[in-house]
């Protein structure tokens, strides 16, 4: 007892307040709100961003708009678990009645561009890292990183650090949740597909019709059942969204365009899918990009079972995020409400703020 006793007292003296930095965590959130920082401009919040974490004594690095730093007492024997959120922003909408950089904090609530999306989450996140940061007796180390150009799936964000983290375990990655979490993500793919006819008069049995030629392999997309499905979402979904085709009314066409939205489970991988596809359709298949994986984290993890015994609920989710780009298993989770993001008015609630940090920090504590 006496060494618990003397323990106790050192964590309570040297840890950080946690309403302290709530507070200082809203106020970060008003200086990035009023900080314009679209995808790939985000140089000033990074500044803001860097200069905060630096002002708390932690030693942070850079590379381009992407903020990363780790834990003080950081073991290279101890599991780590990857933060992760973003602090790029859409540009606001028509709808905006409110000036979006403003940030004005109204019964309750905090507005601006980004404040949702994904706002709370990273002031949430940064919060928990201060107060995690000097303890030296955690079973893992916590590697923290603020990244770039989520909004647009861009090449220099996340992905462009991921081999300077390190080892990682798991990933935390902030988005807007109401703190309930999401145990898995479909992955995206959006594939152009082209099939080849021959030119004629439409008027005589000349040419070879593309559009005909394509109305199988659209029937397939339409029709086809992957033999895996998710226990999370279900089915692999395909969609044909787009088709081009012909250039005058008696010309019968020698090539038709379409294009196929394919959201990807967690049941699969998007090579396999990619793959399967090739083998039942004749038309040619291109994949603008495999980047964007679908992601999953075992229910049994302690993760999520540290959640789910503060009351959380799991989902999967059908939006992409970061998550895709990470070759780990990870959650998501944060303060806000997906509906939200991307609307005129943008807000989040400053109570929920408060909720995100306190559900962090105690499924983390779980894990101790």
């Amino acid at each position: 007892m006496p060494g618990t006793f003397k323990k106790t007292l050192f964590l309570l003296r040297f840890m950080p307040d946690i309403t302290t930095l709530y507070n200082e965590a809203v106020e970060l959130l008003q200086q990035l709100i009023a900080t314009p920082s679209f995808s790939k401009e985000e140089d000033k919040t990074a500044d803001i961003i860097d200069g905060f974490l630096k002002s708390h004594g932690i030693e942070t690095h850079r590379k381009l708009n992407n903020l990363w730093a780790w834990n003080k007492h950081f073991d290279p024997n101890k599991p780590t678990i990857l933060l992760n959120s973003h602090h790029d922003t859409v540009k606001p909408n028509s709808g905006y009645t409110r000036d979006p950089f403003e940030a004005k904090l109204e019964d309750g609530k905090l507005y601006g561009l980004g404040s949702n999306d994904a706002g709370g989450c990273l002031v949430s996140l940064i919060t928990v890292f201060l107060y995690f940061y000097d303890r030296q007796d955690l079973k893992y180390n916590l590697c923290l990183a603020i990244t770039a150009e989520e909004e647009i799936s861009g090449v220099n964000g996340l992905e462009l650090i991921i081999p300077e983290l390190g080892k990682l375990d798991f990933a935390i990655v902030g988005e807007p949740t109401l703190m309930q979490l999401a145990i898995a993500e479909k992955g995206l793919m959006v594939l152009d597909c082209t099939v080849t006819g021959k030119a004629g008069h439409a008027a005589r049995e000349e040419g070879e019709n593309a559009i005909y030629k394509a109305l199988p392999d659209i029937e397939w997309f339409r029709t086809f059942k992957f033999p895996r499905e998710s226990e999370v979402f279900g089915p692999v979904k395909m969609s044909v969204t787009i088709i081009n085709a012909g250039s005058q009314h008696n010309v019968v066409p020698a090539s038709c365009v379409f294009t196929v939205d394919v959201r990807v489970t967690d049941a699969y991988r998007n090579e396999e899918v990619l793959d399967i596809i090739r083998q039942h359709v004749s038309c040619e298949v291109k994949p603008r990009s495999v980047r964007l994986k679908p992601s999953s984290i075992n229910k049994n993890h302690p993760i999520v079972q540290a959640g789910i015994a503060l009351g959380r609920t799991t989902y999967g989710s059908p939006t992409t995020s970061d998550q895709s780009l990470l070759d780990i298993q990870s959650i998501k989770i944060g303060p806000g409400d997906s509906a939200r993001s991307h609307s005129a008015d943008e807000f989040v609630y400053v109570d929920e703020i408060r909720e995100g940090i306190e559900l962090y920090t105690e499924m983390l504590k779980k894990l101790t």
